[in-house]
């Protein structure tokens, strides 16, 4: 893939953006066999840790990739919040709880898997142009070195929520705009108390101290919000924090100062033909306790294997349109609870009695579950086409639940077995008989270049169905159970095309 000055580059896929989205979404179209092209503005990762939160279903993925293990042992905290009050996240899985990740670190991570695998990532490269055309996309990009033309047969953006990508194809990003916002820096040398969503007369203060550095986080009440065209100064920070804490903090030395804003805005298809959307670049929302960088990785999860099939001939039919029916609405949902949260958390005096009636709401179980589920993503439950959707088994359209197998090969984890980047039939002992007595081996032959087959055992009191067999796509969800084999290879068929012909 080297161009010569009159020729543009070739690849299959184009991403643009190389944040955790663009890598994320890079590193699964090369685990499916899809050549790809990274284009980034930026000289290099970002210093800037504006993310610092991984949620549970994000540390499952990261698990299911192999990743873990580089991230170290990262801080972890079971308590989180909404909109401010706070809430046990812990919910079954084998990474509950908030995981303290910064940004760089989650993109330096994300580099190196992506770019062992083959992901070809440039940077310092701007995109001024593209073309579309019946047979593929067409970028122009400028950089220090000259201009850049790369030619692919799909585009995706995943160029944050002021998406140049977005802007050149004119896509409708309905929503409402920033109505407020809070002050964000990240300060060494300042010795204040820590404050968690502290709720004071004139506004909210937050302050947590890390390594010797301070992120201090502020809201006025009923301050008014002037669009901006840059990030804020550091004086701005300081005044704001002294007008509602009383604290100075000028002294300190700032390292990075930005603000946020209650923007809600969400694409209206994901999908433009050839171009598409992941991350901020589709939805814009404010990041309300790490939420938003979490979506935009799963978003990618959820796209690249898709869309290597697509590019290199796998797919059938409706697989690529799939991910803007599944994404798009997993998306609206968080954004309605971020838009919930924003209410709460940035309020005035007119919001306590909310807050205080939602506070005896999460002391009930059943409450604190379905908001921790939400926040951690654990929730996601897509509509996988099922005929009778009353009927499915309710692990149908999850994620893979966490837990210990016996295989013949010795114990392991259901997060190994996704490794590959490929589908699983996880047969855990379907008897033989009914309309289908095929041996699994037999189910699953025509599509062994793309589905693994995996015989184990499963605890009597785990998570997962003794006695049945489980189809999974490669990004961990699970779309057939059945205690024998019929209606699988219906399944094989829709998310996995046509099997070989030997």
């Amino acid at each position: 893939m080297t161009p010569d000055s009159q020729q543009p580059l070739h690849s299959q896929v184009i991403v643009v953006g190389a944040g955790p989205a663009g890598l994320m979404l890079a590193g699964e179209l090369r685990l499916g066999g899809a050549e790809v092209v990274v284009l980034d503005d930026r000289p290099g990762p970002t210093t800037e840790s504006r993310a610092s939160t991984l949620h549970a279903r994000t540390m499952e993925i990261f698990d299911s990739r192999g990743l873990l293990d580089e991230l170290g042992t990262p801080a972890d905290e079971p308590r989180g919040h909404f909109g401010g009050l706070p809430l046990d996240l812990t919910l079954p899985s084998t990474h509950p709880g908030q995981w303290k990740v910064s940004q760089t670190r989650t993109e330096e991570l994300l580099q190196r898997w992506a770019a062992g695998l083959g992901a070809d990532i440039r940077r310092g490269y701007t995109l001024r142009a593209l073309a579309v055309d019946e047979a593929g996309v067409e970028a122009e990009a400028d950089s220090p070195g000259g201009p850049l033309r790369v030619r692919g047969s799909y585009l995706v953006g995943c160029d944050g929520e002021r998406s140049t990508v977005r802007r050149l194809i004119g896509a409708r990003f309905p929503g409402q705009d920033s109505g407020r916002e809070m002050l964000r820096a990240d300060v060494a040398g300042i010795d204040v108390p820590n404050r968690r969503f502290q709720r004071l007369a004139r506004g909210l203060a937050v302050a947590a101290t890390r390594e010797g550095v301070t992120r201090v986080m502020v809201h006025e009440f009923g301050a008014i919000v002037a669009p901006r065209t840059g990030e804020p100064r550091f004086e701005e920070v300081a005044d704001a924090w002294k007008r509602v804490t009383g604290e100075d903090i000028s002294c300190g030395t700032p390292l990075w100062v930005n603000a946020f804003g209650d923007a809600n805005r969400q694409l209206e298809s994901y999908r433009h033909g050839r171009i598409l959307f992941a991350g901020d670049a589709a939805h814009q929302q404010m990041p309300i306790g790490g939420q938003a960088l979490n979506l935009g990785l799963q978003d990618a999860v959820n796209l690249g294997w898709k869309l290597a099939a697509q590019v290199t001939g796998r797919a059938p039919a409706g697989l690529l349109d799939s991910y803007h029916s599944e994404r798009h609405e997993t998306g609206r949902r968080v954004l309605s609870n971020i838009r919930a949260q924003a209410g709460l958390l940035l309020g005035g005096p007119e919001v306590e009695p909310v807050r205080a009636l939602l506070a005896e709401l999460t002391a009930l179980g059943g409450v604190r579950e379905h908001l921790a589920g939400k926040i951690s993503g654990l929730d996601v439950r897509y509509d996988v086409g099922t005929p009778d959707a009353r009927r499915a088994h309710p692990l149908v359209g999850r994620r893979l639940p966490t837990g210990q197998l016996m295989t013949a090969q010795g114990d392991t984890r259901t997060a190994v077995l996704l490794r590959t980047g490929r589908g699983l039939l996880l047969d855990l002992g379907v008897a033989a008989g009914g309309e289908s007595s095929a041996r699994p081996e037999d189910v699953v032959a025509g599509w062994t270049d793309r589905v693994t087959l995996t015989t184990a055992r499963a605890r009597r009191d785990g998570p997962l169905p003794v006695g049945a067999a489980l189809l999974l796509r490669p990004d961990g969800h699970i779309v057939w159970v059945g205690t024998a084999w019929d209606g699988v290879t219906t399944a094989l068929r829709r998310w996995f095309g046509e099997p070989c012909r030997n």
